[in-house]
């Protein structure tokens, strides 16, 4: 008790005045006043992470500026050169932070956990937040040729022939090295696989670098067992080499970076260094043979580890989960033909790192920045998993949801978001409609906790207030801003709520059920009636992102009552309002710019409100889809936000699980999608007219959906289409709806069969 009487506060902003800083507990109170009231006044998580990631910031910013002659990766070459489009001044800066280049890509295998990334020049970074491998050519004077300090000579693609490999080509003046990075089982241990391809009369430079894609990361000792052709890094972690090293170098970070060692003909080979500022360099050089050729293998066991911050994991940090083969994780996957095959493509890259990111009861938005869970992210991702017939991926990670929730039946992700809740139900829903398979006890437990929850947390509808009857204000996703009463929050309870009562009603629990509508009922009147007050305020239809905010970019988050959650018809005049909106205010070239928090183009966002142009009939849908289809690495992934002027990566994670879990339905939902307001099954609403020339086939299957499974093949003929549709339903049978743009409207019922369209002439 006497914490609560005892002046900190004095104390703090004593401490604070006397040393001459401003008074942190003023500052603080004028920093609440810019939100709502709330329980929570912001996620203990990040704040945590903010430190982390700040503090690499801190230690960038004494690394980096006067060490210009070092090395630096593909982002710290760009974005501290002034000649560079990427140049980021920093000035008044405390911490350098990645914002220009935050691209990367995974390789691994499915169920595993293990995966190591790759940045655009082909550094290779095999462990969770550690030091890094770049590759290099050397003249015979010493002079390096390293791929991230030339432009537009390095070509990288993403190969899933079989395993996972993350392939990069780079072009020098005098040869190319060619790195295939892939993740596979060796002796009995997991391996990070390097395969090199080097064709130059050069030598070739492994070098280690005390940094990855965020920045320094400390590399304090290293040792070079040449008989055993091993590097051992920091006591903990190694790279083997398939042939002994030739020539060793060394270097202390007060010696300067191990790249200058090799232009001096006097260096003695090294076979250790220790670093107690913790950036020591090596690099190890290989001759190639009399024809300027040379093929190797680096290997780099891959430790178990732990990613902080995970947990919400039911059972704590899992460092590995279980390999699953590329052919077993996709079996049975919804194969989706269309005539554009970059398109097709990134939807079989999206399914793949949506596969690669499941890792038993986990899923993980990204490999590095949020490699950890979150009830949202999952939502999406596992939603994406169900609609291409991955169920078995998915259902583990469902199937835990029982052991994340709190006693109380709060789904917790970070204290103060009160969207987990109807998240979680809404996904248990999906799946259990989809599947047509009656839920386990504990999870129709599970769903009844939830929804009580929600019931327990909604704020007295009696009150006069701009938010009576919603959830209390909180700190929602991070991309709407400072806590508030965020409609996003109650559309996703609302959801929730009727999806959890339908759950206990068939299992023939009617008053439990009578209670969650009744509670929707309440909560949906809450929601009219504080969109009217604050519509009524602004003089406009559009949705803000709250009662208490203006028309902003934030306002993307109140369309998910048409997508995904469908709480409203298609054609509503206010979710097209908010549409309208967003389309007219907040488009950059033509994606959907995010400047809260993200301040860049957000891929997942935009393709939310593609899915409500398309089911609107907005043909506007398409040119969305073309924006992300250029904006896509040359790996086939989105980071979650694009810079607009460098189009890398300036936000989050590199490869952002969320965004391509959004490309898999975008393209699933231009074939096949649900109206469940309509109890419609629509066909082909997104095919794009270059699509429906004569002899052009389109197809996809098995597509479950929430009546059961279907598979639909589209012939184009000169004047018509040819529609040959099979279904295998487990319940009601829906509407099935042909609603190809450009062609008339049909509507079939047969479970199985074929029905014509007619070509619509301008």
């Amino acid at each position: 008790m006497w914490l609560k009487w005892f002046p900190w506060k004095f104390l703090i902003s004593y401490a604070a005045k006397r040393h001459g800083f401003l008074d942190p507990v003023v500052l603080w109170s004028y920093f609440q006043r810019f939100s709502q009231p709330s329980e929570v006044a912001g996620p203990i998580e990040l704040i945590r992470d903010n430190i982390v990631f700040h503090s690499r910031g801190l230690i960038n910013s004494r690394a980096i500026p006067q060490n210009s002659d070092w090395i630096w990766p593909y982002w710290i070459q760009r974005q501290f050169n002034p000649s560079d489009k990427s140049f980021v001044p920093s000035a008044f800066s405390l911490t350098y932070i990645n914002l220009t280049h935050r691209n990367w890509t995974a390789a691994g295998l499915p169920g595993l956990g293990y995966l190591p990334i790759t940045d655009p020049a082909g550094t290779v970074t095999p462990h969770w937040d550690g030091w890094s491998l770049d590759f290099w050519l050397v003249d015979k004077n010493g002079n390096v040729q390293a791929s991230s300090k030339i432009e537009g000579k390095t070509k990288q693609r993403l190969c899933f022939f079989g395993n996972l490999a993350v392939v990069t080509k780079t072009e020098f003046d005098s040869g190319k090295i060619i790195s295939a990075v892939q993740v596979r089982q060796s002796k009995g241990e997991y391996v990070c696989d390097i395969k090199l391809r080097v064709r130059s009369s050069e030598r070739l430079a492994v070098s280690l670098r005390p940094y990855n894609p965020e920045g320094i990361s400390f590399v304090h000792t290293v040792k070079l067992d040449n008989e055993a052709r091993r590097w051992q890094i920091n006591d903990k972690t190694s790279v083997l080499f398939d042939r002994r090293v030739d020539n060793n170098y060394m270097q202390r970070y007060a010696d300067g970076d191990v790249s200058a060692r090799l232009a001096d003909k006097s260096s003695e080979t090294q076979d250790s260094v220790k670093c107690s500022v913790g950036m020591a360099t090596a690099a190890a050089v290989f001759e190639p043979d009399e024809n300027g050729q040379l093929d190797m293998n680096l290997y780099i066991p891959l430790r178990k580890q732990t990613f902080f911050g995970d947990r919400s994991s039911p059972k704590g940090n899992k460092p590995a989960g279980k390999a699953l083969s590329w052919k077993d994780s996709l079996k049975g996957r919804c194969r989706i033909i269309i005539p554009d095959k970059k398109k097709q493509r990134l939807y079989e890259t999206a399914l793949r790192s949506v596969a690669l990111h499941t890792v038993g009861e986990d899923v993980y938005p990204g490999p590095f920045t949020y490699k950890r869970f979150w009830f949202r992210d999952a939502s999406f991702i596992l939603d994406a998993l169900l609609c291409a017939n991955l169920s078995h991926l998915a259902e583990p990670v469902i199937g835990s949801y029982p052991s994340r929730q709190k006693t109380g039946g709060y789904f917790r992700s970070q204290d103060g978001e009160w969207d987990s809740n109807g998240q979680a139900i809404w996904i248990i829903h999906r799946n259990w409609k989809m599947k047509g398979r009656p839920l386990s006890t504990d999870i129709f437990e599970s769903v009844c906790k939830a929804a009580d929850w929600i019931c327990r947390k909604c704020t007295n509808p009696d009150k006069d207030s701009m938010h009576a009857g919603l959830l209390p204000a909180g700190f929602s996703a991070e991309h709407f801003g400072p806590n508030d009463h965020y409609y996003w929050d109650d559309f996703w309870a609302l959801a929730g709520l009727h999806c959890a009562a339908e759950i206990v009603e068939s299992s023939g629990m009617i008053s439990k059920a009578e209670k969650y509508n009744n509670q929707a009922i309440k909560l949906r009147r809450a929601i009219d009636a504080s969109i009217e007050k604050a519509s009524a305020k602004l003089n406009q239809r559009a949705i803000p992102v709250s009662p208490y905010r203006r028309l902003d970019a934030g306002a993307v988050g109140s369309i998910v009552c048409g997508y995904p959650l469908q709480l409203v018809e298609p054609e509503d005049s206010q979710l097209l309002a908010t549409v309208e909106f967003l389309m007219n205010n907040c488009r950059v070239k033509d994606g959907f710019f995010l400047d809260i928090s993200h301040s860049g183009i957000n891929p997942y966002l935009t393709l939310h409100i593609a899915q409500v142009l398309m089911r609107a009939g907005d043909s506007r849908h398409f040119e969305l889809a073309d924006t992300l289809c250029r904006l896509a690495t040359p790996t086939g992934q989105w980071p979650e936000a694009v810079h607009p002027r460098t189009e890398g990566g300036c936000m989050g994670d590199g490869q952002h699980i969320w965004a391509a879990a959004e490309w898999v339905n975008y393209i699933r939902s231009c074939m096949v999608y649900e109206q469940k307001t309509k109890n419609q099954l629509i066909l082909g609403a997104g095919i794009h007219p270059d699509w429906t020339k004569a002899g052009e086939v389109v197809s996809i299957g098995p597509a479950p959906t929430l009546w059961g499974t279907v598979n639909l093949t589209l012939r184009f003929e000169e004047d018509s289409v040819s529609a040959e549709f099979k279904a295998d339903w487990h319940g009601q049978t829906p509407e099935v709806v042909l609603k190809i743009p450009g062609f008339s409207q049909k509507t079939a019922t047969q479970e199985a069969g074929e029905f014509k369209a007619e070509r619509i002439n301008d």
